[in-house]
This record gives C-alpha cells, structure tokens and sequence, in this order.
C-alpha cells in the first residue's frame, strides 16, 4: 500500500476501534483494541510506516499535550503542586537511577549508559495512555488531576535524563553541573516560549477582530496551530518542545476566561478538537501496533545482545523490569505519602490514612505510551568511531515490551483494585458550581431590568409594552434557576428539573423528527431544516 492509504487504512482502523470496544469487555482499554489493529495492518500490508521519531513528536504531540493542558483543571494542578512535581520530578529521578542499575545487573551485556538510556525513556508516564485507561476506570478526581499533572511534566524530564544517557554512552563522559543547567533552560525556556508565542498570538488575534471582525473559522485554526508553533519555537531556543506544548495549553485556558471569542466559534472549536483528540490518540496506538511486529522480528537480533540463546528470556527481562518499575514507583509514592503525614503532624493539621487501594492503584496507573515509543527509536544507530550502537535492538524491544506490559497491568488492574470502591462528590465542587449559578442569575436577572429600561426609553422603541411581557418571562427563567441551587430546597427542585430535563428531551426529539418529516416531504427547505436542527441540537446538548 502506498503511504496515503496506509494512513487512510489506519484513520479507519481508529474508527473501528471505538465500535470494537463497545463489543468488548470493558476492562479493555481503546488503546490495546488500536494496537491490535496496528499489528493486524502490518501483517496484511506489503510496505510498512517508516516512523521518524522528530516528526512523530512534531505532528501527534504538541496538539494532544496543549489540549491536555487547556482541560486539565488548574485548581487541581495548584492545590496538589508540591505532589505533581515530586512524581514528575523526583520519581523520574529516582527510575532513572533504580531502573538502570537494575537493568544493567539483568543484563550484563548492556552497558550502564545504556541502561540508564533505557530506564529514563521508559520513565515517563503517558498522559494519553492514563486518560484511556481512566475512562473505563472509577479513579478518585484528585488522584485523576495528580496523574494528569505528573503525566503532562514528566515528559520533559525523562527526555532530559534519556538524552544525557545517550550522550554518555556515545561520549563516555557525563557531567552533573551541565546536566543540570541544560535541564534548568530546557524546563524555563520551554515552559516561556509557550507562554509568549500564545499570549502573543491571542493578543494579535483579539486585535485583528475588534478591529476588522472575525472571519468564520479563522479562531479555530489559529488554535489548531498554536500548539505547533510553541513547540518550533522552544525547539529552536533547544528548550522542551513538549513543555512549551503544555504551557501554551495553560496559558491558553486563562486566555479564554477573557470571553473574547465568540459563542459559536467556542461550539465549533470544541468540536473540533475533540475529533483531532480521538484521531491523534487513536493513530498514535495504531501507529505503535503497527511498528510492533518489524521490533519482534528483530528480536532473533537481541537474543544475542542479551547473552543468551533461549528467546524466553526476552519476556523475563521485560516482566522482571515492569516489577522494577512498579516497585520503585510504590516505594516512591508510599514515600511521599508519608512525609505529607508527617508535614500534617508538624503543623498540628488533621492526618490522612494511607489506603493501600489507593497506592496500589496510583502504582498501576503509571502506564507508559506513545512518548516511550518515539523517543527510544531516536537511539543513534552507530558509535562516534562507526560502531554499532550498542544493544539498540534489544533497548527497543524491552522499552516496547513494557508500553505494552503497563498497559495492560493498568486495564487489568485497576477495574478489579477499585472494584466497590465509592467516590463521592466533592461537597466543595457543588457549593462552588451553586455560588456560580447563584451569581450569575441575579446578575442575568439585574441586567434584564436595565436592558428592559433603556430600550423603553430609546427613540427607536415602537411598542413600550411588550418588554414587561418580555423581561418577565426572562427573569421567571432565571428565579427558576435561583431556586434549584436555593439551600433550603435545593433537592427538590434538582428532582424536578431531572423530571423537566427528561420532557425537554423527549419534546426536542419529536421536534427534530417532525422538522425532518417535513424536509424529506419537500416542504421545507435544507437549508431551513439544517438551520432548526442545530437550534434543537444546541438546545439538547444543553440539557445532556
């Protein structure tokens, strides 16, 4: 198959996917359906995907991870800072260090460089791969929210620790103060260019339409490309790419709380993005299950490597370096949880309790992804002196071995660890939602008795008496809303709009039905029909 229809087969396979995973049993992540299917593709197609690891990085990265960072909730990633940054630094740290000398008493033949190379790309967790697994998973939305965050920061330091490790090994050399001056620019740097490019660009942006208006679309695609040009510019400032990404998400989502963009421009980007999320998430899967089967045959390669001739110990090592990993990420966590015990004991604070659930299921959740994929295949292929690079093939394979492993330790895992478990609602994300309802209606209902005033009182007004009729039926809309988050009788009025939500659905149903009816009848035109539907659809996807 030419390239084209290689990528178009795989576009289908990621369609396919979602219908797949609706047959399957739900402890089956969408991730393993796509990696299956990417394999089925390689074994029926003559001509594979030659995956070059800068342009993988460049084309599915810097729009998922800057879409991650625009949804991820700040309030989260502010409250549970000190916790993110210990995982996505520390521990990252801490695998490095654990993992490779591990690695290197497994396999002798690998040479601790080499070891430490492999350990740190492998380190990382995969914030896309977290959030599939999450879907079909009852996770607490704290520990949701510290995942999201370590899984979104970690990049850029196992990246830093993968590339110096391979420096070593080429080099034989490593130096600890440069090491942690490159990291320091690559972290400050990145996480500025993607703070400046976005600020600039919606600053230009909300220029250019306050001035001359705002053409249908042009808001979207600017979005769609911001991601991209955070990330060219860090990399040409030899900052973190990704963190650039990331922080241009953040920043983004700050930008918005402005409300310069318009309503309809917010429904039509929103929809956009989540179809470039599922087909980028998708294909990046497909993608790996694609390139699963040329690592496998390979593996003939590796045996060698490993110094044994029995292929069986491949799966030891991969096994027995998953249980590394899981062990050094339990000890870690279990760590961190008790020096929060311990902070909480000094400052006469109430202490938590370690649920063991808890930690075991934060130790699952740390599943590895796409990023692993494409930052291992960029191992150069030979030494400065022309020799090959040393265990390249068996380093692929086992940083392979272990995306896959994590993956289904996780969709394994979890549903069975918190299986039972009840996670009950924040109390202070429903009192902050009421006080946000509350608010705003009496602000809506304020501003409807002045709208109502002035536009009686302005020389165009014709008729002075239909907009008492008016404002009164608006502010009866908005006293309705008053009482559903009212305290004293809030329950009851969430009953009933449960009960007044369920008759608008079956209302705007047969509304759209008879709407259609009357299209296919000719008596309407396609044009009225598609106009009234998207009103009905707007209306309901208010009410869903």
């Amino acid at each position: 198959m030419d390239s084209i229809e290689v990528v178009l087969v795989m576009l289908l396979a990621v369609v396919a996917s979602a219908y797949l995973s609706r047959f399957l049993p739900r402890a089956v992540p969408l991730p393993l359906v796509q990696i299956a299917l990417g394999a089925l593709i390689a074994a029926k197609s003559t001509r594979g995907v030659d995956l070059e690891p800068d342009l993988f990085f460049l084309v599915f990265l810097p729009p998922l991870l800057f879409l991650d960072g625009w949804r991820i909730p700040k309030s989260g990633l502010l409250r549970d800072k000190g916790t993110i940054l210990e995982l996505a630094l520390g521990l990252v740290v801490f695998t490095v260090i654990g993992a490779g000398f591990m690695i290197h008493w497994l396999i002798p033949a690998m040479p601790l460089p080499v070891a430490f190379a492999l350990a740190a790309i492998i380190s990382p967790t995969d914030p896309i791969a977290v959030s599939s697994i999450a879907a079909t998973t009852p996770i607490p939305k704290r520990l949701m929210h510290i995942l999201e965050g370590e899984s979104l920061l970690n990049d850029a330091s196992g990246l830093v620790c993968f590339r110096f490790a391979v420096a070593a090994a080429l080099t034989g050399a490593f130096s600890v103060s440069t090491a942690a001056l490159t990291f320091v620019w690559l972290v400050a740097a990145g996480i500025g260019a993607g703070v400046a490019v976005t600020l600039l660009v919606s600053r230009l942006q909300y220029w250019l339409s306050r001035h001359y208006g705002e053409p249908t679309g042009s808001p979207i695609l600017v979005s769609l490309l911001l991601p991209f040009g955070a990330y060219l510019v860090a990399e040409r400032l030899h900052a973190s790419g990704i963190l650039a990404a990331v922080a241009a998400g953040v920043t983004m989502s700050y930008v918005e709380l402005s409300g310069h963009t318009l309503a309809n421009t917010r429904i039509q980007r929103s929809a956009v993005w989540d179809t470039v999320q599922f087909a980028l998430n998708g294909i990046m899967f497909v993608l790996l299950g694609e390139q699963l089967p040329d690592i496998f045959r390979d593996a003939s390669a590796t045996i060698e490597e490993s110094g044994h001739l029995n292929p069986w110990w491949l799966a030891v090592y991969a096994v027995a370096i998953n249980i590394g990993l899981l062990a050094l990420r339990m000890l870690w966590v279990w760590a961190s949880l008790r020096l929060t015990i311990y902070k909480q004991k000094i400052r006469n604070q109430p202490r938590m309790k370690i649920n063991p659930r808890l930690l075991l299921a934060t130790t699952l959740a740390g599943a590895r992804g796409a990023i692993t994929l494409a930052g291992v295949l960029t191992l150069p292929l030979a030494m400065p002196n022309g020799a090959p690079f040393p265990a390249r093939a068996l380093t692929i394979f086992l940083a392979c071995s272990v995306i896959l492993i994590s993956l289904l330790t996780a969709s394994l895992g979890l549903p069975r660890l918190l299986a039972g478990m009840t996670f009950p609602a924040s109390p202070e994300e429903q009192q902050e939602e009421d006080l946000a309802r509350r608010t705003a209606a009496n602000a809506a209902i304020a501003a409807t008795e002045r709208a109502q005033i002035a536009l009686m009182e302005a020389e165009s007004c014709v008729d002075p008496e239909v907009y008492p009729q008016a404002a009164a039926r608006i502010i009866a809309f908005y006293e309705h809303k008053l009482r559903e988050v009212d305290p004293d009788a809030g329950a009851a009025w969430r009953k009933t709009d449960h009960a007044e939500k369920e008759l608008r659905l079956a209302a705007l149903t047969a509304e759209r039905q008879t709407i259609y009816e009357l299209a296919r009848g000719d008596h309407i035109s396609d044009e009225i029909s598609r106009k009234l539907v998207r009103e009905i659809d707007l209306m309901e996807a208010r009410y869903r």
